[in-house]
């Protein structure tokens, strides 16, 4: 069930029953030229809806803007400060606990945000800790494309392609999710150079595409379809074993 698509009953109702909820968060930032802006989001949504279905869990609205600073120099991207994030999560996890959820699995679809998603959790708990009674809250953080057996379907299917950024099997994800998006063209160079950068500036400098690394080009909505299949079935086992934990 998707909260924004369910009443306030039928939530109450839910919550007589579980008292788990899923939140994706992502971002929105440029990936390269044929890749959606809307990405990380996108993939991180995907995953969360899908395993909420298989565990009959309810799924919280997408955090679709996350910290991006480093994309800024590429028309579309959006960023939220380090601190923004962190007061919104943080104000969001509040509101969850004030309705009586207690485990809160954060699903990731962009790799900026996990240091501050982890300040995110800290400072809430830290929090709760002057209430009392003192509310209940466990939350986990999976990055649903760090998953041992996703990594390994990633490196079966694109290899050398994969990358850090605008990468094949995120761009494949989403091109599975929106086929009359897909553009596998051969870009220029096939493989994006990678490096360290330092700023948005150094990025666009370095990375003139956007891309870091990746050719996107060997993805396709086939390969999204058993990534996004892979990545279900893996956070759906962790998702039920921090749902159920004493």
């Amino acid at each position: 069930m998707r909260m924004q698509l369910a009443t306030w009953p039928e939530v109450e109702s839910y919550l007589a029953r579980s008292r788990a909820v899923i939140l994706p968060i992502g971002s929105t930032e440029q990936h390269g030229p044929t890749g959606l802006i809307g990405t990380d989001a996108l993939c991180a949504e995907a995953v969360a809806w899908q395993v909420g279905e298989r565990l009959s869990t309810l799924v919280a609205p997408t955090l679709a803007v996350g910290m991006a600073q480093h994309h800024m120099r590429f028309p579309g991207s959006m960023t939220l400060r380090p601190s923004t994030l962190l007061a919104v999560v943080r104000d969001c996890l509040l509101s969850l606990v004030r309705h009586g959820f207690a485990r809160v699995l954060v699903i990731n679809g962009h790799g900026g945000n996990s240091a501050t998603l982890q300040a995110a959790f800290a400072e809430t708990q830290m929090e709760l800790d002057a209430l009392a009674p003192r509310p209940e809250l466990r939350t986990r953080l999976l990055n649903w494309w760090e998953l041992p057996e996703v990594d390994r379907l990633s490196a079966e299917l694109f290899g050398e392609a994969i990358g850090s950024h605008a990468t094949p099997p995120e761009v494949a994800l989403t091109w599975a999710l929106h086929p009359e998006r897909a553009d596998p063209r051969p870009l220029e160079p096939r493989r994006a150079p990678s490096s360290p950068f330092f700023g948005a500036d150094d990025f666009r400098r370095r990375f003139p595409d956007g891309r870091i690394g990746s050719d996107p080009s060997v993805a396709s909505p086939e390969t999204g379809r058993r990534i996004l299949a892979a990545a279900v079935d893996e956070i759906a086992q962790a998702a039920e074993r921090f749902f159920s934990a004493e």
